[in-house]
C-alpha cells in the first residue's frame, strides 16, 4: 500500500496506486461499453412506438381480464388433476432413473472413474441443459399431444437435477460405517443397503419432494406446447381472447403452486 506526504509532512496511506486506479477505470469502461453493445444488439429490431404504447395496452387487457369467469371453473378440474398427476408421475420416473445415475457418478461408488463416471456426468448435464418446454415440444412431435409427453418431458428434465444433488450427497457420506460393514465381509449390495443408503435417505427425500414442487410449476405451462394439463386451457383461452378465463386459470395456477409449496414444506419437515 503506497504512502504519500502532505504539505505539513504527515504521511497518508493510499488505498490504491495510480496504476491500480487506471486499471479499475479501464475495467468499468469496458463493462459499460459491453453493456451498450449488448443493449444495441437486443433492441435493434424493437419498435419503440409499441413500447411507448405498452401501458395503454396493458391497462386495456387488464380491464378485459376482470372479473374472472368463475363459471369456467367446472372445466378446469380435470386439467388441473392431469397437471398434478403429470408432475407426480414425472418426478417418480425421474427418481427411478436418477438414483442409479447418481451412484454411477459419485466417485466413491462408481465402478469406473475413467469411463463410467464421464458418461453419467454427460447424462446429468444433458438433462439439465434442456428446458422442460423443449423436451415437451420434441416429445409432442414424436408421441403426439397429451399427458404422456408431459410426464416424460418432466422426467427427462428432472433426472439431471436429482442425480446431481444426490451424487454430491453420496460423496459427502461418512466412510467409517461403510468400511466397518465392508470389513465384516458384506457384499456390495449389503454395503449399499446398510452403509450408504441410510446416510443419504434424508437428502434423497428432501431432493425428491423439492423437485416435485418445482415440477408442479413446470407442468402448468407444458400444455402451451400440447403436452396436456391446464396449460392447454390457458393456450386456448388466450387464442380466443377469453381474458376472464385467462384470469381464472392464472388464479388456479397460483393457488396450486401455493398449496404444493405448503405440502412440500410439510413433507420435508416431517422427513428431515
Amino acid at each position: 500500500m503506497p504512502v504519500s506526504l502532505s504539505h505539513d509532512g504527515e504521511r497518508h496511506w493510499n488505498r490504491r496506486t495510480s496504476r491500480t486506479e487506471w486499471l479499475r477505470f479501464a475495467g468499468w469502461l469496458a463493462l459499460a461499453m459491453l453493456f451498450i453493445f449488448t443493449w444495441r444488439v437486443m433492441t435493434q429490431d424493437t419498435i419503440w412506438a409499441f413500447v411507448l404504447d405498452a401501458p395503454r395496452q396493458a391497462a386495456d387487457i387488464g380491464s378485459r381480464m376482470w372479473p374472472p369467469r368463475w363459471s369456467y371453473m367446472s372445466a378446469l378440474w380435470k386439467p388441473l388433476w392431469d397437471t398434478i398427476n403429470m408432475a407426480t408421475l414425472g418426478t417418480l420416473l425421474a427418481v427411478i432413473l436418477a438414483v442409479p445415475v447418481a451412484f454411477l457418478t459419485a466417485r466413491n461408488t462408481t465402478p469406473s472413474v475413467v469411463f463410467i463416471r464421464p458418461v453419467a456426468l454427460l447424462v446429468i448435464v444433458s438433462s439439465r441443459s434442456i428446458n422442460a418446454l423443449i423436451w415437451a415440444l420434441l416429445l409432442v412431435t414424436i408421441l403426439g399431444p397429451g399427458v404422456l409427453a408431459g410426464v416424460i418431458a418432466i422426467a427427462l428434465r428432472s433426472v439431471g437435477f436429482i442425480a446431481k444433488l444426490l451424487y454430491e450427497a453420496i460423496e459427502e457420506i461418512n466412510i467409517e460405517p461403510v468400511e466397518a460393514i465392508r470389513a465384516t465381509g458384506a457384499s456390495a449390495p449389503q454395503v449399499l443397503a446398510w452403509g450408504i443408503w441410510p446416510q443419504i435417505t434424508p437428502a434423497f427425500a428432501g431432493i425428491s419432494v423439492f423437485r416435485w414442487d418445482i415440477n408442479i410449476r413446470e407442468a402448468t405451462v407444458l400444455g402451451l406446447v400440447g403436452a396436456g394439463g391446464i396449460g392447454v386451457n390457458l393456450e386456448s383461452s388466450m387464442n380466443t381472447l377469453a381474458w376472464p378465463q385467462v384470469t381464472l386459470i392464472l388464479i388456479v395456477i397460483l393457488a396450486t403452486v401455493i398449496v404444493s409449496e405448503w405440502v412440500s414444506a410439510k413433507i420435508r419437515h416431517a422427513l428431515l
